[in-house]
């Protein structure tokens, strides 16, 4: 049993930057990171594009930034939020410069402020297309520097303890010793990311499979809005490809073109805005054009960009092409939409707060009503920073002792239940995302969600056995909460009666055709 004052979940920027101000402000207190895979691994680590902020006040301003972000949610984002967000982004992101990130500069010595889809003006601060490598780099630094951070990697959160609403810390397991082991915490935060793997062709990493949220659901949180996933546009499509590779949204918003296999723009037919429309627009244009034409994938054409500066900017890109014998500069690069981020999540207030006392969440795993029913690109990671900063001035004021009294007595323990082989739950893995991108993708309908639906609660009941009789892996544990996650995705999305932003449900009442 260990017990820590603050015990945070997820090592990307929500958490990483939560953690070094806490642990700043209270050298005395100490600060716990546990983290599943190694400590620079977070969905942070593989964003490109950048953080979307007004920086620039001449040509830009908050309204113009503030507008973007609701029209893109569609009419379901919580307006005060969205103004909170926007108006305290600078200085969050003037905190992670202070700590050392390094972003883009112009030749005047401005910052290179790029524009993406469904923004107005050129505000989103980079550094080249590995902005989240970046942020990673400096935070993870800051934070090895404090010394009553101690960060866990290689562990795993099985469940939260909670008692008549109170959190009071986790289960975690050691994945390099099988041993579970108690952390009582004073405070406790969920930073654990997104959900790209249930459906398998995703832009996130590997770690992504909810567990955060998973943990929230059984802990009885409040989960809300978990029906709006965001699927990226433009994921490299490769058919020898095992990971799914994103192309920014940057790319368009550099001049790219999209166009279908026999060289058509095909954008303006659905928007005013072609290629800049906002990702739930161009997601679906893109699906409906794939299955007009049966072919497996549209086209972004860059060739008629200035070479040089797209080395430049985008020389991840550039290089990941190339190795492919795809040549950016005569060569269209053919793409298909991929899972790209959750919109919903743990329900939050705006100073972090859960429906469970002592229990924050921020970042992707979060809903904060900020992105409504469809995410503005790059306003994540501001997010997440603006979240991050609220959580830890609500935390620095508040006046708390340590528990006096802990629920039950959770024991350390070595699992010593037979094991199961890996390829069972890789198949069991393989099933669930086919079903997720076959019926709860980017076009649904409630026959479909019903039957995935069916499925997933016969798999819930199935793996409970499993993890009953044997040894506890990571492996089960993840494929747990993917389940616990995709079935409150499509309860949600059976739920919810109106298309909005990035949801699309085709039902005769609602709908007739695509767009």
């Amino acid at each position: 049993m260990t017990h820590t004052d603050y015990l945070i979940f997820g090592s990307g920027v929500a958490g990483l930057s939560f953690a070094i101000k806490i642990a700043t402000h209270f050298p005395e207190k100490t600060v716990t990171i546990i983290t599943k895979s190694n400590a620079a691994e977070s969905n942070t680590k593989y964003a490109q594009g950048g953080i979307a902020v007004v920086l620039n006040q001449i040509e830009d301003n908050f309204q113009k930034h503030i507008s973007d972000t609701l029209v893109c949610g569609d009419g379901l984002c919580n307006k005060e939020v969205v103004e909170m967000v926007v108006k305290e982004g600078p200085k969050c992101v003037q905190q992670l410069i202070d700590w050392g990130t390094q972003f883009d500069k112009n030749e005047l010595g401005s910052y290179d402020l790029g524009k993406e889809g469904g923004h107005s003006n050129h505000r989103v601060i980079h550094h080249k297309d590995q902005t989240g490598f970046e942020i990673e780099r400096a935070i993870l630094k800051q934070a090895h520097l404090q010394k009553n951070i101690t960060i866990l990697d290689y562990h795993f959160g099985i469940d939260l303890i909670v008692d008549n609403n109170i959190c009071f810390g986790a289960t975690v397991l050691n994945e390099k010793t099988n041993v579970i082991s108690t952390f009582f915490a004073e405070k406790t935060l969920l930073a654990t990311g997104g959900i790209g793997q249930i459906y398998g062709h995703t832009t996130n990493p590997a770690i992504a499979t909810g567990d955060g949220i998973a943990m929230a659901i059984r802990a009885k949180a409040i989960v809300k809005d978990m029906e709006f996933i965001q699927f990226h546009p433009t994921a490299l499509y490769h058919p020898d490809l095992k990971s799914t590779f994103l192309i920014s949204e940057a790319v368009r918003g550099f001049g790219a073109f999209l166009r279908d296999k026999k060289g058509k723009r095909f954008m303006f037919d659905y928007d005013d805005r072609g290629e800049l429309a906002s990702r739930d627009i161009v997601s679906q244009s893109i699906e409906n054009e794939i299955k007009k034409s049966e072919d497996e994938c549209v086209y972004l054409d860059c060739t008629h960009l200035e070479m040089k500066a797209f080395k430049k900017h985008f020389p991840m890109i550039y290089t990941r092409c190339k190795d492919l014998n795809i040549n950016i500069e005569t060569d269209w690069i053919p793409v298909i939409p991929a899972q790209h981020y959750l919109c919903g999540g743990i329900e939050v207030d705006t100073d972090g707060k859960t429906s469970i006392e002592n229990l924050f969440a921020c970042g992707e795993c979060s809903y904060t009503g900020l992105h409504g029913a469809n995410r503005l690109a790059s306003n994540s990671l501001l997010e997440a920073l603006v979240y991050s900063e609220r959580i830890y001035k609500f935390l620095r004021k508040e006046e708390w002792s340590s528990m006096a009294w802990y629920p039950i007595n959770y024991e350390s323990k070595l699992d010593k239940k037979n094991s199961i082989e890996a390829i069972h739950i890789q198949e069991v893995l393989s099933g669930v995302q086919e079903v997720m991108r076959k019926n709860v993708g980017i076009v649904r309908n409630d026959e479909d969600l019903n039957t995935t639906l069916n499925i997933l609660l016969i798999l819930k009941e199935v793996l409970n056995v499993i993890d009953d009789i044997h040894q506890a892996t990571k492996e089960i544990q993840e494929l747990k909460n993917m389940v616990e996650v995709a079935i409150a995705i499509v309860n949600q999305s059976l739920l919810r009666t109106t298309n909005s932003g990035s949801f699309y449900k085709i039902n005769p009442e609602l709908c007739p055709s695509l767009l």
